[in-house]
């Protein structure tokens, strides 16, 4: 095994360990990693992202649901337009898409740039959401009509089948804002719209990729060892100060990202 499998696997568990942590957000340098690492093509790497993010997410919601804060009636909701937009953009909208949008001069925008270009930016809407120190809890004082939860499921959808991140910290201020959940209950039951959406989004890439799937469940099963060791440490750490750590390392990572792809 070579210094690249080494770092590769530890990465995954570093992965699994952030999300075991703070709750959320270390499935964003997944697709990163596999980039700019490992030399993946974007549309590879989003794919292995969403398994990466399902398998894990699953895990999450049984550690959730033992805690009584998962809602699954809602969860549920929200997860049947959301799939059908991951699915219909992994299988159809992400192929569509030319390899070439368009040139200027002697400059291109591929499809795989473009990917990461868009990928910087929910980073960077990630890494604002875990910076700000206050969240408020639940202010709704009920349930939305079911139209707009179905109409948000289907945006959030289509943003999680492109850039191949769970959409956790897009879901989690919806249920608490739409869906009137308290915060606790919001992040466990955004795991179980994550699992859902990120497994069937893969299910679409599964039939027009070629997988490395030795690779793929060492990798997710590094991550899932990484949560449930993170999870164990959670007890004895300040969540709240890591993840604003954390959501200052992901900026700086989405600046990257633009610069890299635009610059170099």
């Amino acid at each position: 095994m070579d210094f690249t499998q080494i770092f590769t696997y530890v990465a995954a568990f570093l992965i699994g360990a952030i999300l075991g942590l703070i709750g959320g957000g270390g499935s964003i340098l997944t697709v990163p990693l596999l980039v700019y690492f490992l030399g993946f093509n974007p549309i590879i790497a989003t794919a292995y992202s969403l398994f990466v993010v399902g398998s894990s997410s699953l895990v999450g919601v049984v550690q959730k649901y033992r805690k009584g804060l998962v809602d699954f009636k809602t969860g549920l909701a929200f997860s049947f337009p959301s799939f059908i937009a991951v699915f219909i953009s992994r299988r159809y909208l992400v192929p569509a898409i030319p390899d070439v949008l368009f040139t200027i001069g002697d400059f291109a925008l591929t499809k795989g740039m473009a990917i990461m270009i868009f990928f910087a930016i929910i980073m960077f809407l990630a890494a604002f959401s875990m910076i700000k120190t206050k969240q408020k809890d639940s202010i709704s004082n009920g349930s939305q009509p079911y139209y707009k939860t179905f109409v948000q499921g289907i945006i959030i959808g289509v943003i999680t089948g492109l850039i191949g991140a769970g959409g956790g910290f897009l879901y989690v201020p919806a249920l608490v804002l739409w869906a009137g959940l308290d915060m606790k209950k919001a992040v466990g039951t955004s795991l179980v719209i994550v699992a859902i959406n990120s497994l069937i989004g893969f299910s679409g890439d599964a039939q027009t990729l070629d997988i490395d799937w030795f690779f793929l469940l060492t990798f997710s099963l590094l991550t899932i060892v990484g949560i449930l060791v993170g999870g164990y440490f959670s007890k004895f750490v300040s969540g709240k100060k890591l993840k604003k750590s954390f959501g200052y390392f992901v900026l700086v990572m989405s600046i990257y990202i633009i610069f890299k792809e635009l610059v170099f």
